[in-house]
């Protein structure tokens, strides 16, 4: 099982929107059998306005497959685009980070 973990440090001010396109994704992806997100917001963390999405997949071509659009529905493709709409507004920089659960 691998942890898929997105890490995106927002503008001031803008973590709330970027909090809200991702539990809107996550709702989203479990409509079509994807795994659910967590959703996170920091507490104490390198940098201020950091939100953290994760989701669990059980192999690295299972991740694959959930990012590939050929996997997905046009219309639910159409619906990621208008959640993520304009997300690069809300954000400096991001990153994601792949880690194998180990027990």
């Amino acid at each position: 099982m691998y942890l898929i973990r997105e890490t995106m440090y927002c503008k001031p001010g803008k973590v709330r929107p970027m909090v809200e396109k991702f539990i809107a994704m996550s709702k989203l992806n479990q409509q079509f059998g994807m795994p659910r997100m967590r959703v996170l917001t920091d507490m104490c963390a390198e940098r201020y306005w950091t939100v953290v999405a994760e989701f669990e997949a059980p192999s690295l071509k299972a991740f694959e497959d959930m990012m590939s659009p050929d996997q997905v529905p046009a219309d639910a493709q159409k619906k990621f685009e208008e959640i993520m709409t304009g997300y690069h507004d809300l954000i400096d920089h991001g990153k994601r980070e792949v880690f194998k659960i180990e027990g």
